[in-house]
């Protein structure tokens, strides 16, 4: 009796072949985590605003202009007066990444805050996808 000595190549063709499936699946899914993790990032970017800016307009009562960086893009606001009905906006645009071009905007109406997003297909929680 002769000792097997290794794998044989049927063995080793079934293990690449089970790597390219698994891999097939994993790597789209991750690429969509990491889309999603980037808007998650630009909307807690964004809303750390909120309160310098509810504090400006109780002081000055407009809003404030709003030129900032983050991690993997810009924020951007401009200062207008708070009229009734009428929203004033903050938006962050991802300049980098997977995510590249999407944008998170808050929005103020009334002394109320939403969320809206264009990264299609995301959902990302307590911002809705119709930017």
């Amino acid at each position: 009796m002769k000792k097997q000595n290794g794998f044989t190549l049927i063995e080793l063709m079934i293990v690449v072949a089970v790597i390219g499936v698994l891999s097939a699946i994993a790597i789209p899914q991750y690429q969509e985590y990491v889309k999603k993790s980037a808007v998650g990032t630009a909307l807690a970017s964004v809303s750390a605003y909120k309160t310098n800016i509810e504090d400006s307009i109780a002081t000055t009562g407009s809003f404030p202009t709003v030129s900032a960086a983050f991690g993997i893009g810009k924020i951007n606001a401009t200062s207008a007066a708070i009229v009734a009905g009428t929203a004033n906006n903050i938006t962050a645009e991802i300049l980098e990444g997977s995510a590249k071009g999407s944008k998170v905007q808050l929005s103020r109406t009334d002394g109320v805050w939403t969320c809206k997003h264009n990264a299609s297909g995301l959902k990302v929680n307590g911002c809705a996808d119709t930017l």
